[in-house]
């Protein structure tokens, strides 16, 4: 990966890391918030939802990589349906609250790593899930970690990505007049259409076709859903 791709992976390891934890791990756990965060919350909800909709209900004897896992949420359902699965973050904060929310009994299910999603030691799994944690990037950068993804993934590879819209774009407006020490690493919209064209023309992608799509909205919260499976 180039430069570019590096420094961005640093500054969002250090945001989730130090700046944001203690608002993620609120977000994503049952304390009250503010209305904007709940429309992310439900958002969120309903799109790990959505994806773990797309996976198989019996995932008995099967590896699953949750690359950029947050607090562990999907990593739990995953492993409630018998995955064996791996989850991921940058954050090795993060990855402390989402090993101490493993409800009893599946934490052998589960590891944990503080670490990078293309790491090769991760070997390979079955399925991969990505959600909102390719949104930071560009899209020529966001189709080369999903190539290497691929490259370690048998069956299904799901991911997320902003779609461009006048709403997502005036969201990233007011995000922009928050003092700047409380801004999140802005995210890369992409049209679905230039999406599917850098799929097709990607090595490392050209074995593999596109399946299910599609879009959550919910206030602030606004992000589609993508299906890399091989044939």
């Amino acid at each position: 990966m180039d430069t570019h791709y590096l420094q961005r992976r640093g500054q969002i390891a250090t945001y989730f890391d130090r700046t944001a934890a203690d608002t993620w791990a609120r977000l994503t756990s049952d304390a009250p918030v503010g209305r904007i965060r709940a429309t992310v919350r439900a958002g969120r909800d309903r799109m790990r939802e959505l994806l773990l909709g797309w996976l198989p209900q019996d995932l008995r004897g099967r590896r699953l990589l949750d690359a950029g896992c947050g607090t562990g949420a999907l990593a739990v359902e995953a492993a409630r349906r018998g995955a064996s699965v791996v989850a991921v973050d940058l954050s090795p904060t993060l990855i402390g609250i989402a090993a101490q929310r493993v409800p009893a009994g599946l934490s052998r299910h589960i590891e944990y790593i503080a670490g990078d999603m293309l790491d090769a030691s991760l070997a390979e799994f079955d399925h991969v899930v990505a959600m909102d944690s390719l949104i930071h990037y560009a899209p020529t950068e966001v189709v080369q970690v999903l190539a290497g993804l691929s490259a370690r993934c048998r069956h299904s590879l799901l991911f997320t990505f902003p779609p461009r819209t006048r709403a997502l774009a005036a969201m990233h407006f007011v995000g922009r007049l928050f003092p700047r020490g409380e801004r999140a690493p802005e995210i890369a919209p992409v049209s679905e259409r230039r999406l599917r064209h850098l799929l097709d023309t990607t090595p490392g992608l050209l074995d593999v076709g596109v399946g299910r799509t599609q879009r959550v909205a919910s206030g602030f919260y606004t992000s589609q859903a993508m299906e890399l499976i091989r044939p």
